[in-house]
């Protein structure tokens, strides 16, 4: 499988790089991250994600200003997309298909090519314009899925909480995984 993993600037940056690091070593992934998601992983958490993606095999990391990457292109094929997290303004261009970075020309090229993208919008409360552009985008064949919890994991821990966000993230994309309790 070849996903593109894009994580853009809001809050919960972590959970992009976290998801890639539970991605199994067989799956070649290709990783973007906006000028903002940048910033807020040195805000929030004092990462170097150049470091974290260094030692994964199989991943290439992008700049957001390379628009001549290979993911930027429909005859490069690449199986599914996921934007973790999805910024409003990330979400807002995408619903009106405006594709002036990496980020938003790879999603822009997966919608087109009908290819799997999932997006995880990281806000609360979430304004009606942002309800408007997920609703759009859903009904573009998008799948819209916020970090929300459920308690019947039985999370005891930040790390047990991020660990079920990961493992529905992996779940959609039909990646099997053991991070989290399932429902009996």
């Amino acid at each position: 499988m070849k996903l593109v993993v894009a994580i853009t600037g809001a809050s919960g940056t972590k959970l992009g790089l976290k998801l890639i690091e539970k991605l199994p070593k067989n799956i070649e992934v290709f990783v973007v991250l906006s000028k903002s998601a940048i910033k807020s992983l040195h805000l929030e958490e004092d990462i170097d994600y150049k470091t974290i993606l260094k030692n994964r095999k199989n991943t290439v990391l992008f700049k957001d200003s390379q628009i001549e990457a290979s993911i930027s292109s429909g005859s490069f094929k690449t199986d599914k997309m996921i934007i973790l997290p999805c910024s409003m303004n990330t979400l807002a261009k995408c619903s009106v298909g405006i594709s002036d970075s990496l980020v938003t020309r790879a999603f822009t090229v997966m919608l087109k090519e009908k290819r799997e993208i999932i997006l995880a919008p990281r806000e609360m409360p979430l304004s009606s314009i942002a309800l408007e552009n997920m609703l759009k985008l859903s009904n573009l064949g998008v799948t819209i899925a916020p970090p929300i919890l459920a308690y019947y994991s039985n999370q005891g821990t930040l790390d047990d909480m991020e660990n079920y966000l990961i493992g529905k993230y992996l779940d959609l994309l039909k990646i099997e995984h053991n991070l989290y309790e399932r429902w009996k």
